[in-house]
């Protein structure tokens, strides 16, 4: 066998797509080798355990030793070890195998569109005359029988190597990313249409990031947000760039919103996407990096404030789990769930975890993977409509090449699929993406082709759920129309939003359009058909509005009237970022909130579980001055002002004249030093809620 040859200008020590194929049978593209073993033959990798590894492996310096490590680990379990049992009544089938021109190895999870079939991509194949034989990947749809048509194929100038789930958005169109390609080949931004018309948004240029695993997501102000594996910052792991993220708008505005910089300071290299959370902040994870440069979960604003919620640590001393490659899902719960691709109790480096974490950072992990039961997780976890998780190993050989599992909240874990280990398997292997619930409520995923088919499946697994309903966007205002996904809407009588009626269009069988409704709540959304009701999959979340509030100024204990929209579920209400004292929830447009001590100048916020309203402008927390000490004393006399929200004072008056030594202790303190030119009368104390005076007057002695 010969030696590894990698792409050119590609890393061959941090880049996880880096690989050729070795050819063990003719014909047959089976056996993917990793990235980042220059010098190492074929046949030294084969007889080191990584025939068949995965090529999404990030093979740095830090990660090597978990190499030997695992081979060794997997050498003591046999192929007699007991296997996880796959839980009854279940049914899994192959829809469809991929040949080569349609696609190769297909890497991300599947997409529903409006019209009822799935769409994705795969990161090899299409045109043979791209990427050295090898072909840049493709854009298909299959339908729910099986029937796969390629809608596109990536010609480098285009992008290349597409390796994440595509993003239905509420145009119609299917928005991804590509590896590499583009104007300056690190990369795209790109939209489909369902009949294959293609459009670059954005090119990488290295400097604004480089080489996308991650899909993207719409965020609630309809831009689309996403992240790179590298570029950015190329001091940082010079010369290739720790990653970004970045928004760029429909339109293909593009804009950076954070450049990572890497151990110790924060993550490095995210090899997933974004989740926008319940509380409007974007949440993801980074492969390396952080306190121990394992890897990290991190919350970011959109305007690129980040903040490192949890770095992990290296196993074995540490046993929650290391290197995350997934993105995060946020349950039903308010938690937030996420996979490792290693670390945890199931060997010397450990084989993956899946953990649960608070928005606020507390981790919890639910369980450690030990190949018997899958290995090497990579992809995002779905929660399904039993409620439980549901998601995918890649596997480690030879003791299994990747497995379809469940789990619940509390950790309980359920093999339902073990991908055959026997040549020819006609399921596939090696399982990169996750998995899709369709709204026929079967499970569909794809498999790579390192195993069985020689190109690459599509499979479905069904375990009995019923069909139901799901939304392109799972939230938004009242009177804002919401794209419904499901099956036999042909004949809908009804369409309600926890239990409103709604105003509706059938726009086919598997599509219709509703408006939401006054009144209607953060909940379930339901659609009669002639076939019986169908339910929504996840709650529709009503964001709340803020029209307008008086008075627009007070002092703290003022009663504030605030009227809006979705108001009916308010769960808490601030001034300034504290939270009020008390409210009232007067109807679904009216809240009476009342100006807690400690507020500040600022803005009105309601949360409620369908998102958070922001006012327009600020209330204005007017000052108060109850006392001060001395009563009186010369110019240069020190002052002890007493009152209540001073924490925002800007300017302080002794008779008229400003001081320009003073110094805020606290909210209800100020102490100011008597100017030069100051005349008896009252002291003022300025902030950005207004000026308040003193009853009486300061008295200025010789």
């Amino acid at each position: 066998m010969g030696q590894i040859v990698l792409a050119p200008g590609i890393n061959p020590v941090k880049q996880r797509h880096s690989r050729r194929f070795c050819d063990s049978k003719p014909g047959r593209k089976s056996y993917a080798l990793p990235a980042g073993k220059r010098g190492y033959t074929c046949r030294r990798l084969l007889e080191r355990g990584f025939r068949l590894k995965t090529s999404w492996f990030l093979l740095n310096p830090v990660k090597l030793a978990r190499l030997d490590s695992w081979r060794s680990a997997s050498a003591v379990l046999l192929f007699s070890a007991a296997m996880a049992i796959a839980a009854a009544a279940q049914t899994f089938d192959t829809l469809a195998d991929f040949n080569g021109t349609d696609g190769s190895n297909p890497s991300g999870s599947l997409v529903q569109g409006r019209d009822g079939n799935l769409y994705g991509t795969t990161y090899d194949g299409g045109d043979p005359t791209c990427s050295d034989t090898s072909g840049c990947g493709t854009v298909f749809k299959v339908t729910p029988a099986g029937t796969l048509i390629r809608l596109r194929l990536f010609e480098s100038t285009d992008g290349a190597n597409p390796g994440a789930q595509l993003l239905l958005a509420n145009d119609g169109k299917f928005y991804g990313t590509t590896l590499r390609g583009g104007a300056d080949g690190y990369g795209t931004v790109f939209n489909i249409t369902p009949r294959g018309t293609l459009a670059t948004l954005h090119s990488f240029n290295a400097t604004d990031g480089a080489m996308l695993f991650g899909g993207l997501i719409q965020a609630s102000d309809g831009n689309f947000y996403g992240t790179t594996y590298q570029g950015g910052n190329l001091a940082c792991n010079a010369p290739y760039g720790c990653g970004t993220v970045f928004e760029v708008t429909p339109a293909g505005v593009f804009r950076t919103l954070y450049t990572f910089t890497g151990y110790p300071n924060d993550g490095a290299q995210p090899a997933a996407g974004l989740v926008q959370a319940a509380d409007g902040y974007f949440y993801g994870t980074t492969e390396i990096g952080g306190a121990m440069n394992h890897g990290i979960v991190f919350r970011i604003t959109g305007s690129g404030a980040l903040t490192m919620l949890h770095s992990f640590c290296p196993p074995p001393d540490c046993e929650e789990g290391s290197y995350p490659e997934s993105a995060l899902v946020q349950a039903s719960d308010g938690n937030l769930y996420g996979t490792t691709n290693g670390g945890g109790t199931g060997g010397d480096l450990g084989y993956g975890t899946v953990f649960k974490m608070t928005p606020g950072g507390a981790l919890t992990t639910l369980h450690s993977f030990d190949i018997t039961d899958g290995a090497l997780p990579q992809a995002a976890l779905i929660q399904a409509t039993d409620d439980k998780l549901y998601g995918t190993t890649f596997g480690y050989e030879p003791t299994n090449y990747g497995t379809i599992f469940t789990i619940t909240s509390s950790g309980s874990l359920t093999t339902l699929h073990t991908f055959c280990t026997e040549h020819p398997c006609q399921d596939g292997g090696n399982p990169i993406g996750g998995l899709l619930q369709g709204t026929n409520g079967n499970f569909y995923g794809t498999a790579t082709g390192y195993q069985g088919a020689n190109y690459g499946t599509i499979f479905k697994l069904s375990v009995g759920l019923k069909p139901f309903v799901s939304f392109i966007r799972s939230s938004d205002k009242v009177g804002k129309n919401v794209e419904v996904l499901g099956q036999g809407f042909t004949g809908t009588t009804s369409v309600l939003f926890s239990g409103r009626s709604a105003q509706f269009v059938v726009k086919s069988d598997t599509f219709l359009a509703a408006t939401v409704p006054a009144g209607a709540m953060t909940g379930f959304v339901s659609v009669a058909t002639p076939g019986g009701t169908l339910k929504s999959n996840q709650r529709f979340r009503v964001t709340p509005q803020i029209a307008s509030f008086t008075p627009p100024t007070g002092i703290v204990g003022t009663s504030v009237t605030i009227t809006g929209a979705s108001l009916t579920q308010t769960r808490k209400v601030t001034f300034g970022g504290v939270a009020a004292t008390s409210f009232t929830v007067d109807s679904d447009t009216q809240v009476a909130a009342v100006v807690p001590s400690g507020a500040e100048t600022g803005k009105i916020v309601i949360n409620t579980p369908g998102g958070k309203a922001r006012s327009a402008t600020s209330f204005l927390v007017t000052p108060q001055i109850l006392s001060f000490s001395p009563p009186s004393g010369p110019v240069g006399t020190l002052v002890t002002i007493t009152g209540v929200s001073l924490l925002q004072t800007t300017k302080v008056t002794f008779g008229g004249v400003a001081t320009t030594q003073f110094t805020v202790n606290s909210d209800t303190q100020v102490a100011a030093t008597v100017p030069t030119g100051a005349v008896t009368g009252p002291i003022g104390i300025t902030t950005p809620g207004g000026t308040a005076i003193s009853a009486t007057n300061f008295v200025v002695t010789e």
